[in-house]
C-alpha cells in the first residue's frame, strides 16, 4: 500500500495526456487495460500525437516493455510450479512495483509456499490503483494544474523500491551503474536508454558477484 501514492500521480498524468490526445474515456480505458504499462502507454500517446506509423508505435512499446522479460525470468524459480490459472493473471498484472516488492520476499525465503499470494496481493493493488487513477485523470482532464508537478512522484516511488533492495556489493554496483547509464543514455530514441541501463546494471552486478565468489573461494583454499 505505501507504493500506491507513487502510482496515482503517474496514472493521473497518463489520463490527462489521453484526453489531450483526443481519446474517448472508453478508448482510454481499453488502452489502459490492454497495455498496463505506464511508460509504454505514455510513449504510445506521444507517438500518436506525432502521427507516427503504427509499426513504430508497436516496436517502441515492445522495446520499453522488454524489462518484463527480465522480471519474469527472475520470478520464474519461485512461481514456475503454479498452474496456468495462476500464471496467466499473475503475468498480466506484473509491474515494476509488484516485482520489486515480491522478489525481496521470495528471495529471502520468508513466504515459503504462499509467496504467490503475496505477489497477487501486491500486483492487484497496483493494478487497481493504476486503472482508477487513469480514469480519474480522464474525467478531471485539464482540471489538474501543471504546477502540481505530479510527474515528480514517479521517480520517488521507484527510489523507495530501490533502496531496500541494495543488500550487498553486487546490488550496489548494479544500482550505481544502471543509474549512471540511464542518465547518460536519456537521449537515445524509443526509450532505449532504459533497456541499456538495465542490461548494464545486471552485467555489473554479475561481474561483482563473480569476483566476490572467486575471492571467497581463493581465501577458503588458502585456509585449507
Amino acid at each position: 500500500m505505501p507504493m500506491v501514492p507513487g502510482v496515482i500521480p503517474f496514472g493521473l498524468v497518463t489520463g490527462v495526456m489521453a484526453v489531450e490526445q483526443g481519446l474517448s474515456p472508453l478508448a482510454t480505458l481499453g488502452m489502459t487495460l490492454l497495455f498496463y504499462a505506464g511508460s509504454a502507454q505514455m510513449a504510445a500517446l506521444q507517438l500518436l500525437r506525432q502521427d507516427a506509423f503504427a509499426l513504430v508505435i508497436v516496436l517502441t512499446v515492445l522495446v520499453i516493455n522488454l524489462r518484463f522479460f527480465m522480471y519474469s525470468a527472475s520470478l520464474a524459480p519461485y512461481l514456475h510450479h503454479l498452474s496456468w490459472r495462476w500464471k496467466w493473471p499473475l503475468s498480466y498484472m506484473l509491474s515494476d512495483q509488484a516485482y520489486a516488492l515480491s522478489i525481496l520476499k521470495l528471495s529471502s525465503g520468508e513466504m515459503a509456499r504462499v509467496g504467490h499470494w503475496y505477489y497477487a496481493g501486491s500486483a492487484l493493488s497496483m493494478w487497481l490503483s493504476w486503472q482508477l487513477s487513469v480514469m480519474v485523470g480522464v474525467f478531471l482532464g485539464a482540471g489538474i494544474p501543471a504546477s502540481w508537478s505530479l510527474e515528480f512522484a514517479i521517480p520517488l516511488s521507484f527510489l523507495a523500491l530501490l533502496v531496500p533492495a541494495i543488500r550487498n556489493c553486487a546490488s550496489l554496483a548494479a544500482a550505481c551503474v544502471g543509474g549512471v547509464v540511464a542518465v547518460l543514455a536519456m537521449g537515445l530514441p524509443y526509450n532505449l536508454g532504459l533497456l541499456l541501463a538495465s542490461l548494464c546494471g545486471v552485467f555489473s552486478g554479475l561481474i561483482v558477484e563473480r569476483y566476490r565468489q572467486a575471492c571467497g573461494a581463493s581465501i577458503a583454499g588458502k585456509d585449507e
